[in-house]
């Protein structure tokens, strides 16, 4: 049998018997056994249009000998068909509604376009129907095309296709209803929104921190409209009305944003910047899906994957692939008690997977479902997730980000990381230096900080160059590149002796000769724990080529002496589940922390069998002396 999907609606009919698929050479076939009809299998407008008409009978209640396939409108354009017709007789010639299906991630255009066609089709004088429908996945359209003009699109708008020849309801999905609202898988929540980028993107008229903004407005509307306080068989509000145009919704909608958006005011600063066509087709595309109960692991990869078209470029900066963030967060394998700060917070990543990780361990402290188990992982996501964005905007991304996946924005601050503990504080007086047992970050790479411009810089003894041998006198250096400083600034966040980080850091901190000060305030003040090396392409799909690694620290507890010889486990992974493309690749990420886990348990008899490790230090090259002596310089 072939691997074309099968969904919920087709397998209950192939169990019945109303539906036959079987292999006929390199093609899959179906055949719809009521009217004897028989397609090809293998295109993913056949996958809607079958699992749609066996929702027609065991959903909607009508008879499949009734459901005609393939119905040709006469006199119309040559070779123009009608997918799927509900009929009033046996025979099969009165048309009750007619229904376009569409393959599951057409645009917003192509959809609009397949509106047209069935309302052309639908009211046909020769193939005249009561109601018109277009199925494109979980995007749905039903209008009433007997009870109103033939041009009209808006007024004639229908919650839902009606049940058995009935009338069409107000609502379609209520809490606890015939139709209720149903989590999603992976990849029905990455093809949902990939349907809203393209509804939002609208041709590149939106930035990709706007376009995420506005849906993520109406995703909060909706998380909010699931968890209102609701009776059994109550309607829920994000959803299409019978009746109601695009503007009624659209008013609708902005009221219940502006309604919910109370409780969030430092993240909805602004109105509803959504057209009212636009925000009624993203309606479409969202309404049947249960955000709420969809799995947080689920949310947080299809947001990833969708924030990955968005943060490429310019903007990749700010976005670390999941990949990535996974390896790290596992390894260091926070608790519900500690205190984990990103102080380059970016979209949020690492704080999302540590909330992930802590939500799994929750399920320890009680029932499923309970209070206990609630109470553990949101009072970690309220009081234990710390992040600082220099950015605002950005800021607004990651705040959004957490809030769709459980929340934990509470403690997330626009200010630079880098400055002053005092206007740390002033900002959140959660950031006190040396009261979190984790730091997990991947800072900004290259950005050069000038004295003149963040006076600050003195104060960091990275900020500094050692100038007098015997002495020990320190000069303020002119500039320092901001990966250097967040180095010590991770250094001061961590508490002494227990806290741990996971940084991404640049290849040259670590082998190029020039970095030898930086190397030696990491040993001095650290107990590297693990190094593993990326390959070149883990950051190009995003916009930068730099090589990097992954460096896992120890801060060490005050008095505390270096061990020059404690082991350290190092590590090269050549692939991490993609190219520089972006397309899908081995992970080897894994099968490091498998091995890292042996390392862990036995450092002092752990026998490396990874095939490549981090490299050696290159020997300085001419122009390498001739920098490190204008830094010296320029001191």
């Amino acid at each position: 049998m072939g691997d074309n999907p099968i969904g919920e609606w087709l397998q209950k009919a192939l169990d019945n018997n109303e539906a036959l698929l079987y292999d006929d050479g390199k093609h899959q076939r179906i055949r719809y056994v009521a009217v004897s009809h028989m397609e090809k299998y293998d295109d993913p407008e056949e996958w809607v249009r079958a699992d749609f008409w066996a929702e027609l009978i065991y959903r909607y209640g009508y008879p499949a000998e009734r459901i005609a396939i393939e119905v040709a409108v006469p006199d119309r354009v040559p070779g123009d068909y009608v997918d799927l017709a509900v009929c009033r007789d046996d025979e099969r010639t009165d048309p009750y509604a007619v229904i376009e299906c569409k393959r599951d991630g057409i645009t917003a255009a192509e959809f609009e376009q397949a509106v047209e066609q069935g309302i052309g089709n639908g009211t046909w004088s020769k193939l005249r129907a009561d109601y018109v429908g277009v199925v494109a996945g979980t995007t749905r359209r039903f209008l009433d095309v007997k009870n109103f003009p033939i041009g009209e699109r808006a007024k004639n708008l229908i919650a839902d296709l009606p049940k058995s020849y009935g009338a069409p309801e107000d609502f379609k999905f209520h809490k606890g209803g015939p139709i209720d609202i149903e989590p999603v898988t992976r990849t029905e929540m990455l093809t949902i929104l990939r349907k809203a980028h393209d509804t939002l993107w609208a041709g590149g008229e939106r930035t990709p921190p706007e376009a995420f903004a506005d849906l993520c407005k109406v995703i909060f509307v909706k998380i909010a409209d699931e968890k209102a306080p609701r009776k059994p068989g109550d309607h829920y509000d994000v959803q299409v009305k019978t009746g109601e145009d695009a503007a009624g919704l659209h008013k609708r909608i902005e009221t219940l944003y502006k309604q919910h958006r109370k409780a969030q005011p430092d993240i909805f600063t602004d109105d509803l910047n959504i057209e009212a066509p636009t925000l009624k087709l993203l309606v479409e595309h969202i309404q049947s899906t249960n955000f709420s109960a969809t799995d947080v692991d689920i949310k947080g990869l299809a947001f990833e994957r969708f924030m990955d078209g968005f943060f490429k470029g310019d903007f990749g900066q700010y976005f670390t692939p999941r990949e990535v963030i996974k390896f790290a967060v596992n390894l260091l394998d926070p608790e519900p008690t500690d205190r984990i700060i990103d102080p380059a917070v970016g979209s949020g990543g690492f704080l999302l997977h540590a909330l992930d990780i802590v939500i799994d361990k929750s399920a320890a402290y009680g029932k499923p479902n309970s209070v206990e188990v609630f109470n553990v992982w949101n009072n970690f996501a309220a009081n234990n997730l710390f992040g600082i964005e220099i950015n605002k905007g950005i800021t607004k991304v990651g705040k959004m980000n957490l809030v769709l996946h459980g929340d934990g924005h509470s403690h997330i601050v626009t200010h630079d990381a880098l400055d002053l503990e005092k206007n740390l504080i002033k900002e959140d007086p959660g950031l006190a230096f040396g009261e979190f047992d984790l730091v997990l970050t991947n800072p900004p790479f290259g950005a050069t900080i000038k004295i003149e411009e963040r006076p600050f810089l003195k104060t960091f003894e990275l900020g500094n160059t050692l100038t007098g041998k015997k002495t020990k006198k320190r000069t303020p250096r002119k500039q320092q590149k901001s990966e250097i400083l967040f180095i010590e600034r991770i250094w001061e966040l961590l508490r002494p002796g227990t806290g741990r980080a996971a940084v991404v850091l640049p290849d040259g901190v670590l082998t190029n000769p020039r970095s030898g000060y930086v190397r030696n305030f990491i040993h001095d003040h650290f107990q590297v724990l693990a190094v593993v090396s990326l390959p070149s392409a883990a950051f190009m799909h995003y916009g930068t080529s730099v090589k990097a690694s992954v460096v896992f620290l120890r801060k060490l507890d005050n008095g505390e002496t270096p061990e020059p010889d404690k082991p350290v486990f190092l590590a090269e992974a050549e692939s991490v589940g993609y190219d520089a493309t972006g397309r899908v690749a081995v992970n080897q990420l894994p099968d490091i922390l498998a091995e890292y886990r042996k390392f862990e348990a036995n450092p002092d008899s752990y026998l490396v069998e990874l095939p490549t490790f981090a490299p050696e230090p290159a020997p300085p090259t001419e122009a390498d002396l001739a920098a490190e002596a204008e830094d010296l310089d320029d001191a």
